[in-house]
């Protein structure tokens, strides 16, 4: 690997107006609650800032049709905001959506963020232990940073030979085009991930023709929704306890899902039974077995619809198993030569994730832009959250906490780790404070020891948990009750810390 390129700090362009203790990077799930966090801890100088020109990050991104939460709603909410207002057992993207923002307003959020504001860079200065973060709206100067950009932020979109021959309408998923009206037109779906299942049922009645082309079939299980009538959310609302009751029973299934995805025996069974149910759903023999996974269940990440398979036995639907190769004018080319031409291509080929675009902004201590030193491997962190030479920083939902749970509950795990951490900086008067190499190292090499007799690693998929090397770099290999024992208290003994001096503080006062 070669050595990644040294970038000196800048420095402040004339003298700052404002240092502010804390600086946070987005406000999604993960910022709204780090904001309401340090707002309870008695924090007021920090700052947000929010690309956009409203809250909700990938929930107000994606709003392709039928995009909806596979959590139940009872969990996927903030433990500190619960809601009687969902009108299914799992919610819809425009209720979450909703729901973030009424937290937002309702913990008096949303009046601190600077909308419409992209981070540039964010760099280490050394000299004043202090972060420089260039904006789109200017400059400033932070003791500490949060991240909290989110895994599942920037779409990917693969490179194919002829594509920039295609003359019809394109487009991700996450960047639907609500304007392009897909009655009577022939379209290809690339990709069978968890939008693709969503949103392939959605336009289906509408197209003239429907190809999905799959390169790996998914396991797709039934989704338990219901209705919520207004007789259930009034009995919620009056009653909180049955809400908690529900988010605990709803918390307490998903511990038994995670002990069989790090036990993958324990899977089988429930394997077998899906393959017999397939025999309910699919009465065509190729079809079935064409969507068949050749996979143990939970290697790749499992799925939820009652209307997926409905949707591909329709007269107008073609399960293509193989994936798109190549693009000749308006004819799509399937990895077996198949060929068909279509108006639209809609890429349901997820996100980039294992190289966390928040990379290319930040510089360390080093020098090192981040990007850089990803770019031959995943990154690491300590406990998700603390990057190697990159001092008073921490990032949210990073490498390898993932536990099949509500990204919220992790969020909400992980901020009472960082702004515990964030306190103990400011109360004993901390410059500088960055984890340790060894404490690093022998984390990561446990993590991945670990990793190996789960179903990420040992159930003979390639999934989005793996990098180009075949590294794990998402899941987290215990329990998520052992996640939470761990981010409970931070320790100041795993990191290196440097408190500042006299001289550091004449130049920043």
């Amino acid at each position: 690997m070669a050595a990644a390129k040294k970038t000196k700090p800048s420095a402040a362009k004339g003298p700052a107006e404002k240092i502010y203790d804390s600086f946070i990077v987005g406000a999604g799930i993960s910022g709204i609650a780090a904001a309401i966090k340090l707002k309870k801890e008695g924090y007021n100088n920090f700052k947000i800032i929010e690309r956009a020109d409203r809250v909700g990050g990938t929930w107000r991104e994606n709003t392709y049709p039928g995009c909806g939460c596979d959590v139940p709603s009872s969990l996927y909410s903030y433990s500190f905001a619960l809601s009687s207002k969902w009108s299914h057992l799992f919610a819809k993207q425009p209720e979450i959506l909703s729901y973030l923002e009424e937290v937002s307003d309702n913990f008096d959020i949303t009046p601190l963020i600077e909308f419409n504001t992209n981070l540039q860079s964010a760099t280490w200065d050394e000299s004043r232990y202090l972060w420089v973060l260039g904006t789109s709206n200017g400059e400033h100067l932070a003791r500490t940073v949060v991240f909290a950009t989110g895994p599942i932020t920037e779409s990917k979109t693969p490179v194919l030979p002829g594509l920039e021959s295609f003359s019809g309408e394109m487009f991700h998923s996450a960047k639907w085009n609500h304007d392009y009206d897909l009655t009577g037109k022939r379209v290809a779906v690339i990709g069978t991930g968890a939008s693709a299942i969503q949103f392939v049922p959605q336009i289906q009645p509408k197209v003239k023709e429907l190809f999905v082309f799959q390169r790996t079939a998914p396991w797709v299980l039934p989704k338990p929704d219901l209705p919520l009538g207004d007789r259930v959310k009034q009995t919620i609302e009056v009653l909180p306890v049955i809400q908690r009751g529900w988010r605990n029973a709803v918390s307490r299934s998903l511990n038994v899902i995670n002990f069989g995805l790090r036990n993958p025996k324990v899977l089988r069974p429930i394997s077998t039974a899906a393959k017999q149910l397939l025999r309910l759903q699919i009465s065509d023999k190729a079809l079935r077995k064409a969507v068949t996974p050749d996979f143990t269940l939970g290697c790749k990440r499992v799925l939820f619809a009652n209307d997926y398979y409905p949707a591909l036995q329709a007269d107008n639907t073609h399960l293509i198993p193989h994936g798109l190769v190549e693009v000749d004018g308006n004819t799509v080319v399937a990895a077996n030569g198949e060929r068909h031409e279509v108006d639209v291509i809609i890429w349901g080929t997820g996100f980039e994730v294992s190289h966390p675009p928040i990379g290319s902004k930040v510089v360390n201590a080093n020098g090192d832009r981040l990007s850089d030193l990803w770019k031959d491997t995943s990154p690491e962190a300590y406990l998700g959250a603390a990057l190697e030479n990159t001092p008073n920083a921490f990032l949210v939902l990073g490498p390898n906490v993932l536990v099949y749970d509500s990204f919220i509950g992790l969020a909400e795990a992980q901020l009472d780790y960082i702004i515990d951490g964030l306190k103990k900086v400011k109360d004993n008067d901390i410059g500088k404070i960055s984890i340790r190499s060894d404490v690093l190292r022998q984390h990561n090499a446990k993590v991945q020891k670990h990793l190996k007799g789960t179903v990420f690693n040992s159930g003979g998929c390639k999934s989005y948990y793996l990098d180009q090397n075949g590294r794990n770099f998402a899941a987290w290999p215990w329990s998520l009750a052992e996640l939470k024992r761990r981010l409970s208290v931070f320790d100041l003994d795993d990191y290196d810390v440097t408190y500042r001096n006299e001289a550091v503080l004449s130049k920043v006062s």
